[in-house]
């Protein structure tokens, strides 16, 4: 049999006002006029940010989630070359220690998914450099939580800027210049456009990084290709990682919008694909990314429990047979 943890991105719907992702405008912040006085007030908002995320934690462990993915703007705008220098760590240093304490003390798996503008493959030096910059922040949340670094960030590839193989090409080449600490840390996602599974395939099979199947990506990107005849080669990325495999759900919006997730998770579309590749892996571990976040997993937990095929093991985890 195999085992599915269901795990949910970042923010709660049952939780109130419980965001971890407060921010502060970089106009904001010139606006308060006095330089130490602005930075105070963005470690307020970073203190208030971590303690909602150790709110969620506590909620996901009341209902047995133990898969969960953190907010990457935890701490605004710790990227933003006009604060470099800015030691964000150390008055939040005692709150990281305790979300890190809770995370192993019930053993739950946590990673990110750093913004959209992490583009290890740009043909552009500053941003491949302010890329890097971005996924050290989160090296450093990790390092102060005491959480294990290794595939911890989800990437997509990038862009394909008007040339889909040369962009690959200069991912392997960029790739020589992020620290091998960061490297540990990726894994890769197929997109809904530009780099499907056997594109992303190419560069995690190249380099030794974990691909993280999405579903409704691939079914986006390829309605006409079949995923089971790399799903042996997807599954072997993970071979040498210390955690389990894993993968992102959702659904198509409508047909008019197909990339756009659904509130909810169609429970005939993801049965259908784990029927599919049921006892090739002991274990999947899968994100919803769905609007209604924990409402729908808690919805779809509740729908798979009509099943046959499917024996429960708690709110957010279920054997297939």
């Amino acid at each position: 049999m195999t085992l599915v943890r269901l795990g949910y991105v970042a923010m709660s719907m049952e939780l109130k006002n419980s965001s971890p992702s407060q921010t502060m405008t970089y106009d904001q912040f010139l606006k308060i006029g006095d330089k130490e006085a602005a930075i105070r007030k963005l470690e307020r908002i970073a203190q208030s940010n971590i303690e909602n995320c150790l709110r969620l934690l506590k909620h996901n462990a009341f209902h047995d989630i133990k898969f969960f993915r953190l907010s990457s703007r935890l701490i605004p705008l710790a990227t933003h070359d006009a604060l470099a220098g800015w030691n964000y760590l150390t008055p939040l240093k005692n709150s990281l220690n305790e979300i890190g304490e809770f995370i192993n003390e019930h053993k739950m798996r946590i990673d990110f998914h750093p913004d959209h503008f992490v583009l290890l493959n740009s043909p552009k030096k500053e941003i491949l450099k302010a890329s890097i910059t971005a996924l050290k922040v989160h090296a450093h949340l990790l390092t102060a939580m005491k959480i294990n670094l290794t595939h911890r960030c989800v990437l997509h590839v990038g862009g394909s800027y008007k040339d889909k193989e040369g962009a690959l090409e200069r991912f392997i080449e960029n790739w020589g210049h992020v620290p091998q600490k960061i490297q540990k840390m990726i894994m890769l996602e197929n997109d809904d456009k530009s780099f499907h599974i056997e594109d992303t395939l190419y560069l995690c099979e190249k380099l030794g990084i974990p691909l993280v199947f999405d579903l409704h990506h691939h079914l986006a990107n390829n309605k006409d290709m079949d995923y089971f005849p790399v799903w042996d080669q997807i599954v072997q990325t993970w071979s040498d990682s210390p955690l389990p495999m894993k993968m992102h759900i959702s659904s198509p919006k409508s047909e008019k919008n197909f990339t756009h997730h659904a509130d909810y998770i169609d429970k005939n579309m993801f049965l259908s694909f784990l029927n599919t590749i049921k006892g090739s892996v002991n274990q999947l571990d899968c994100m919803i990314e769905a609007k209604q976040k924990d409402h729908a997993l808690f919805r779809l937990i509740e729908q798979l429990k009509e099943e046959d095929s499917i024996e429960i093991v708690d709110e957010a985890s279920f054997y297939l047979k």
